[in-house]
């Protein structure tokens, strides 16, 4: 039984990478998530900023880059994101156009400038409206879908949408993302992936048994870090959520009381004023009836009066009494 690290750690994606012998890995790699092929094949690019030991100068960090240059002048920033932090986007877009500024120098010419990829590992998803789990941008015109510049492109490859299992994997693309995705929980090298020299080759860079005590711990702490820091920003998620939802109730409930309130003074109002209104117009009425019944006192006897006015002879009795 063989163990791998997860390569979606920091020491692990560089170790595969960003290390002085993983040039044909990276090449490999490279071309099967850009996709290319034929003339625009990757055969040669240069690694920059090699990680060696020691691997780790901190852990405040939750990703984790690797920079190379291509033959033909291209800038790559190959980056590995394991925690969907604030400002996570802002920042690899910042990357990119700091990679493309910054290759000139003072008073050098702007067609000195080579173009940038941004390629994007998310150990979670970023666009949740697509099912997708590769995503390619550049610069380009709204409406008429005009290409601006292919000088700066954003690629995210987002490794929760890749749900493809290990026999259905039929192109490298997708054995180099199953690889990312799941060589850290496997116990052997299966034949679909060790028919590739590149994911080959790759699997012996991470196989625990050829590392040495030091690099496994710096292994394990970087990995245990991790896990620290996405339950504590699930946590934070949570505790604002709760937050949210309490301060939404209770705000809901103010405005329902100070609405209801509202509506029952309005609805008092109108009833009374109804009710007001009706009770006047019978009153108006009764009197009305009793002044045009008294003014035939006179001439017309109780039964008479009771039968032209709607009162009862009791009533026009009483009346005729006071």
């Amino acid at each position: 039984m063989m163990r791998f690290l997860d390569v979606r750690t920091d020491y692990a994606f560089k170790r595969v990478f960003g290390s002085e012998g993983s040039r044909p890995v990276l090449i490999s790699f490279l071309n099967a998530i850009l996709d290319y092929q034929g003339q625009y094949a990757i055969v040669d690019l240069t690694i920059v900023d090699p990680y060696q030991i020691p691997m780790l100068q901190g852990m405040k960090d939750t990703y984790v880059d690797v920079k190379a240059v291509l033959a033909n002048g291209k800038h790559l920033i190959i980056e590995m994101q394991v925690l969907n932090v604030p400002g996570f986007e802002k920042r690899i877009l910042h990357n990119a156009a700091k990679e493309y500024a910054t290759q000139l120098l003072k008073g050098e010419d702007y067609t000195l400038l080579n173009p940038v990829i941004a390629l994007t590992f998310a150990d979670f998803n970023l666009f949740e409206e697509s099912e997708e789990y590769l995503s390619r941008f550049k610069l380009m015109e709204r409406k008429r879908f005009i290409e601006y510049s292919d000088d700066v492109e954003l690629i995210f490859v987002e490794l929760p949408k890749f749900k493809l299992e290990l026999e259905a994997l039929s192109s490298i693309q997708d054995k180099w993302i199953y690889f990312l995705k799941h060589a850290g929980g496997l116990e052997y090298i299966p034949d679909t992936l060790a028919s590739d020299p590149g994911i080959n080759e790759a699997f012996g860079l991470i196989n625990e048994a050829a590392m040495s005590r030091e690099e496994l711990e710096i292994q394990f702490k970087r990995r245990d870090f991790i896990i620290l820091q996405r339950g504590s920003l699930q946590l934070a998620q949570t505790q604002g959520m709760a937050k949210g939802f309490a301060q939404g109730l209770e705000q809901g409930m103010e405005q329902g009381l100070e609405q209801g309130m509202e509506q029952g003074m309005e609805q008092g109002m109108e009833q009374g004023l109804e009710k007001g209104l009706e009770k006047g117009i019978e009153q108006g009425i009764e009197r009305g009836v009793e002044k045009v019944a008294r003014n035939l006192l006179d001439v017309l006897d109780d039964a008479t009066i009771a039968s032209k006015t709607g009162l009862s002879v009791e009533q026009v009795s009483l009346l005729r009494q006071g």
